[in-house]
C-alpha cells in the first residue's frame, strides 16, 4: 500500500493559514470572523506572504482560488451575528489579493467556493451541520428528516403549510387532510403534496425529488409533473427533466447511515462524502476523477473511504493540515 506523502517542514504560518481555510469549511463564520481576517493579513508581511503561499498551493490542488479574487467587491447588506470565542488564527488565505473590508462583508453573504454557510443558510428556522441528521415536526401532520448541511426556513401563507429548503437533504412526511397542503419551496421551483412522503435534494442549483409515497406534485417554469411512488424528476435553470423511476431504498441510504454508489465518477463520490466528513478531500487527476465506483459506505466510517481509494485506484494520497487530503 502507498504511504500517504506529507509535507515536510511546513512554515507555521502556512499552517495557520491552511487551518483556518478548513475552519471555514466546517464551521459557521460570523462577520467579526471575517474581519478578524482582514486584521490579520495586514499585520505582518509574513503574514501576507503566507496568504500568498496558500493560494498557491490550493489553486495547484485544483481549488480555483481565483474566483476568490474574481468576486466584486459589491456592498451587502449583513445581518450582525454575535461572535463565537475563537482562537485567534487567520482564515485570510482564501480571501484572494483583492479583497478589501467591502468584500469581507459580501462574502458573508455569498461564500465563494461554499467554503462555509451562507448569511441566508446561517438565517434558517433548523438548519443541520456538517454529518449531523436532525427530525423536526413544524406542524401536526408535518414532519421532516434533515440530512447532513441542510437549512430549512418557514414560510407564511394561508391555508397551506409553507416552507423552502434553502440548500441540503429532506425528507417529507405530509398527513394533511384533502383541504391544505405542503409547499415546499427549492430553488426556483415547488413540491405539492396533500397527503404524501417525498425525498427533496438541493445542491448546487439542481433540484432533485424522489416520490416516496402517496401523490406529489412538482413544478417549475410553468410546468407541472405528478410524480407515482418510486419516481424522481430534477430541475434546474435549465428545465425540468422527465420523471423516471428511481430505487427508493438508494435515495433514503442516509436515513440508514449509509451512502450507496452504482455506477458513479469518483469525482461524483467525493463530492457525497465531502458532505459529511471534516475537512476537504479533493482530487487533482482527471483521469481518476472519472473512475467509477461501486460501493457502500457507512457514514460513521467514512475516515476509511480515502484508504479504500488508495487501495483500489493506487491513488497517490497528499495530508494537509486541518483534514484536507489531495488524492491524484
Amino acid at each position: 500500500m502507498t504511504e500517504p506523502t506529507r509535507t515536510p517542514d511546513r512554515d507555521p504560518l502556512l499552517d495557520e493559514a491552511l487551518g483556518w481555510i478548513v475552519r471555514l469549511k466546517t464551521g459557521a463564520p460570523t462577520r467579526a470572523d471575517v474581519m478578524a481576517l482582514q486584521r490579520w493579513r495586514d499585520q505582518d508581511p509574513a503574514h501576507e506572504a503566507a496568504f500568498k503561499a496558500a493560494a498557491r498551493l490550493y489553486r495547484h490542488a485544483g481549488i480555483a482560488a481565483r474566483e476568490l479574487a474574481a468576486e466584486p467587491a459589491a456592498p451587502a447588506t449583513v445581518v450582525p451575528m454575535a461572535p463565537r470565542p475563537r482562537p485567534i488564527m487567520t482564515r485570510r488565505a482564501m480571501l484572494g489579493g483583492a479583497v478589501a473590508a467591502a468584500a469581507a462583508s459580501y462574502m458573508v453573504v455569498h461564500p465563494p467556493l461554499g467554503l462555509w454557510p451562507s448569511l441566508e443558510e446561517l438565517s434558517a428556522d433548523y438548519r443541520t451541520g456538517k454529518g449531523e441528521q436532525r427530525r423536526v415536526a413544524i406542524a401536526p401532520d408535518v414532519s421532516l428528516e434533515l440530512n447532513t448541511q441542510t437549512s430549512v426556513a418557514l414560510r407564511a401563507a394561508q391555508d397551506e403549510t409553507r416552507i423552502e429548503l434553502i440548500s441540503g437533504e429532506a425528507s417529507v412526511a405530509a398527513k394533511h387532510g384533502p383541504s391544505k397542503s405542503l409547499v415546499m419551496l427549492a430553488g426556483d421551483g415547488r413540491i405539492t403534496a396533500s397527503q404524501g412522503d417525498f425525498n427533496a435534494r438541493c445542491l448546487d442549483g439542481v433540484v432533485t425529488v424522489a416520490c416516496l409515497g402517496g401523490a406529489v406534485t412538482v413544478t417549475h417554469g410553468g410546468k407541472s409533473i405528478a410524480l407515482q411512488p418510486s419516481e424522481q424528476v430534477s430541475y434546474s435553470s435549465a428545465g425540468m427533466d422527465t420523471a423516471a423511476p428511481v430505487d427508493t431504498d438508494q435515495v433514503l441510504a442516509w436515513r440508514s447511515g449509509l451512502i450507496i454508489v452504482r455506477d458513479r465518477p469518483l469525482a461524483s463520490v467525493v463530492d457525497e462524502v465531502n458532505r459529511y466528513r471534516s475537512g476537504k478531500i479533493i482530487v487533482t487527476n482527471t483521469e481518476l476523477r472519472r473512475r467509477v465506483v461501486n460501493g457502500t459506505f457507512q457514514l460513521d466510517r467514512l475516515d476509511h473511504f480515502v484508504a479504500q481509494v488508495e487501495q483500489l485506484f493506487g491513488a497517490r494520497v497528499t495530508s494537509l493540515p486541518g483534514g484536507v487530503v489531495l488524492l491524484s
